[in-house]
């Protein structure tokens, strides 16, 4: 390409790179090789992945950490195998651009059969549709950087996941230098944004990717309703939901109930949305699931703050919810709602903005500190007493420090998680609403990935590990270093729990060799005893040069306190 065009390929990419992709996980394949060409020619980092669910679930928690994430695969056996963690991104809002290739336009005319097509050419992105708040095929390519712009305008603008797809004879196509720019050249125009502004300044992005600051009657009688309701409360509590971590949002959160004086929970979805030894933090709010303390504290407030939270069946631990709607204020990037009174139309991050500036909202005096720890920080392990999972989460909240990041797989590893005291924001990442397994060993990569300053500690079942966690190799291959759990309870504890059956065994691995298999500096450990697990984690924290693995080997029939009071809510709907 000459000095004043770019290729579409090249187009793209330049608009990822600024909006803050410095990695890209994904399998190649045929139909998306040209484009890995250019990846491979520029500044952003291709990490290959053992398959594409795991790329998949990779730049989810890349997403989730940095604002967007992207997975480039090929055609339907590629991208259908993407669909399921794409699935989870849009049901917990995460930013994930998914890029795929095609068959080109010119072989289509004549509807030749082409490997991979399953249906019609348009088949992959008709599945897609459902699953992404907005898709695109760049047929043209004189619309293609429009195109782009405007799909990835709306992976920002609803911290959803997009769709991409490139015929691969358009992937070299130029573009005229006045519709696609390099970096830097005039500036940014209507419909760019780079998340690092959107991290450094917090106001809000509109539909058409600019910033307003509008005063409207909805958003003054809002602002005014809110502040009422705020300053007639004895004692109002903030319920702080995944908004926040998807928005990048929470110093605003933080300045609001510290400026206030209103005191935080957090929904299981949004757990570490702040550091949970912050004076005004409360706890987890679980519904019937959660502790006593902090469900009576929550349901009881006259003033029930939704802030960017969605309250669904598992953070409410799967029971019927107690929060009156009548004592609430919603306020999510959906619509703003006190008490009955609903409001369409309100830019969030504006709002938020606003509230949090507010002079009609009247200061509280210093709250009681409410936060108490629900384990002892000190672990004294017994030598020769069989661990069991109780025992680990106490071993392991004692364990954690302020430079890891937990990483949760569904199942026992997210319910006993959440007694976990997470030490600064957005340290813990799981898939807790659409949860499906195979999250957590992928997902560590692309959190690592990242923010190389954490380090991430890895709980997953070893169900869930057989699904994805040969994606270990890949953590391997790139020099990264989690520690990895495997809670080995011998096949699907959390289904056993709700029904038990054959159904629910698996195969049996030895999990602590896998290091031997992969070489290198990886450590394993087998696990039986509560001096065991305390002396392996002191060991896998020295070892940071590679990855350790723990197989810890639990009762198939244990289970945490909180998975307890879950399956028996859903044994009743199963049954």
């Amino acid at each position: 390409m000459s000095n004043n065009t770019l290729s579409v390929g090249e187009y793209l990419i330049e608009k990822l790179y600024d909006l803050g992709i410095r990695h890209v996980f994904g399998v190649p394949g045929d139909f998306i090789i040209g484009f890995y060409s250019q990846l491979a020619k520029s500044k952003i980092k291709i990490i290959n992945m053992c398959d594409e669910q795991g790329a998949g679930f990779a730049a989810d928690a890349y997403a989730r950490m940095n604002g967007l994430g992207v997975v480039c695969i090929t055609y339907c056996v590629g991208g259908l195998k993407v669909v399921n963690p794409i699935a989870g991104g849009y049901a917990e809002k995460s930013p994930i651009v998914v890029i795929s290739g095609s068959p080109g336009i010119k072989e289509r005319k004549k509807g030749p059969l082409i490997h991979h097509v399953v249906k019609d050419f348009d088949t992959q992105q008709r599945i897609f549709e459902h699953v992404t708040v907005s898709s695109t095929v760049l047929y043209n390519v004189e619309t293609a950087p429009q195109e782009i712009d405007r799909v990835l305008n709306s992976a920002l603008k609803h911290k959803r996941p997009v769709y991409i797809e490139i015929p691969r004879d358009l992937t070299y196509s130029s573009v005229q230098s006045g519709d696609g720019r390099r970096s830097g050249e005039e500036g940014r125009g209507e419909g760019e944004h780079s998340v690092a502004d959107s991290k450094r300044d917090n106001t809000s992005f509109s539909s058409k990717g600019i910033y307003k600051d509008n005063f409207t009657p909805e958003m003054t009688e809002a602002l005014k309703e809110v502040a009422a309701m705020i300053n007639s409360s004895n004692n109002p509590v903030i319920l702080a939901g995944v908004e926040l971590h998807r928005y990048l949002i929470q110093d605003k959160l933080l300045s609001f109930a510290e400026k206030f004086q209103i005191p935080v929970a957090c929904t299981l979805s949004s757990k570490s949305v702040i550091s949970e030894f912050h004076r005004l933090y409360l706890g987890l709010y679980e519904g019937a699931m959660g502790h006593d303390s902090v469900r009576e504290y929550v349901e009881s407030s006259d003033c029930l703050i939704l802030l960017g939270a969605f309250v669904t069946d598992l953070d409410i631990g799967g029971l019927a919810s107690k929060l009156d709607q009548g004592r609430t204020i919603s306020i999510t990037s959906e619509k703003i709602t006190v008490r009955y009174h609903s409001y369409d139309g309100i830019d969030f991050m504006d709002f938020i903005n606003k509230i949090s500036a507010s002079k009609d909202i009247i200061p509280r005096k210093q709250v009681p500190v409410y936060f108490k720890h629900l384990y002892d920080l000190e672990f004294l392990p017994e030598k020769d007493k069989k661990i069991t999972i109780s025992r680990l989460f106490e071993c392991l909240n004692a364990f954690l420090n302020d430079d890891m990041i937990v990483v949760a797989d569904t199942g026992d590893a997210l319910f006993g998680s959440t007694d976990l005291t997470i030490h600064k924001r957005t340290e813990f990442l799981s898939s807790a609403f659409y949860a499906s397994m195979g999250f957590a060993m992928p997902a560590s990569i692309g959190a690592q990935l990242a923010n190389p300053k954490l380090r991430p500690v890895v709980l997953v079942g070893d169900g869930a590990f057989q699904m994805t966690g040969m994606e270990i190799s890949t953590a391997f291959r790139y020099n990264l270093n989690p520690i990895v759990l495997v809670l080995n309870n011998k096949g699907y504890g959390t289904e056993r729990s709700i029904l038990d059956g054959v159904f629910n065994d698996i195969p049996m691995w030895k999990y602590n060799i896998i290091p031997q298999m992969l070489g290198g500096d990886g450590k394993g450990y087998s696990v039986e005893t509560e001096a065991e697990l305390a002396d392996a984690l002191l060991e896998a924290e020295k070892n940071t040069k590679s990855f350790s693995i723990l197989d810890i080997h639990l009762d198939p029939y244990d289970k945490s306190p909180a998975l307890q009071r879950l399956t028996e809510s859903l044994r009743k709907k199963a049954l």
